[in-house]
């Protein structure tokens, strides 16, 4: 067999593997801990009141405090759709696909997910049913949230991430925000990615001289154009 692949790790005996493999092992372990220790943190920020906007859902207006469905703590998505455009972010869709979880698996811990975008919210739901996703999405257009808590950029543009709430005598309150990097503690594929060789092949990342490496989010495309030739630009 002809070995085709232009860089890859050195061959070894499986003692030697095995030895590199549990020299690793601590810094994954630190890793764990520094994580654990910034969740801690996280959960010890403090809150703060937000206006209980009233959004567009599928069966009409729906309130901020109607999102979290009886329950007392709310995820949201935001998700970049403009209103003029014909089909969400490709970015914020692999968010879609890889930082959602099945929402059953959220129910014991008292939480509630839901998507919320700009655009109608005819065009979420078309869009939605495309994908095959079944979580909640909301518009937000027509309201000021997303210029009030920085999800619209000034002179148009939106920023995708995620914010949870919890709700207080009733009242919502911001405890968390997170964008840009931030959304990857969430993010299955980035996980899967960063154990394999070539990790996420992009060249902002420390690999070994050879590896192949692209643009960041080059590969992404929405899960059903993969087949399909690049577009120019994605929305």
């Amino acid at each position: 067999m002809i070995d085709t692949t232009p860089a890859h790790p050195p061959v070894v005996d499986r003692a030697a593997w095995t030895a590199a493999r549990a020299a690793l092992l601590p810094l994954e372990k630190a890793g764990t801990r520094l994580h654990d220790a910034i969740a801690a943190q996280r959960r010890r920020l403090p809150m703060t009141p937000v206006q209980n906007y009233s959004f567009t859902g599928e069966r009409g207006p729906v309130t901020l405090t109607d999102l979290f469905a009886g329950r007392s703590q709310l995820i949201l998505h935001h998700f970049m759709f403009e209103p003029q455009w014909s089909q969400g972010c490709a970015f914020c869709s692999d968010d879609a696909d890889n930082a959602v979880p099945h929402l059953a698996h959220l129910g014991p811990y008292d939480i509630s997910f839901v998507r919320i975008s700009r655009a109608p919210v005819e065009k979420l739901l078309a869009y939605s049913a495309r994908m095959g996703w079944t979580a909640p999405w909301v518009s937000s257009g027509g309201t000021t949230f997303g210029d009030d808590w920085g999800w619209t950029r000034p002179g148009g543009g939106e920023v995708s991430g995620f914010s949870v709430y919890l709700l207080h005598s009733g009242v919502p309150h911001l405890t968390y925000r997170t964008d840009g990097r931030g959304v990857e503690l969430m993010s299955s594929i980035a996980g899967h990615l960063d154990i394999t060789p070539y990790g996420r092949q992009e060249a902002w990342e420390d690999s070994p001289p050879g590896w192949p490496q692209d643009g960041t989010f080059t590969k992404t495309r929405r899960h059903d154009e993969y087949d399909a030739p690049l577009p120019s630009t994605q929305p």
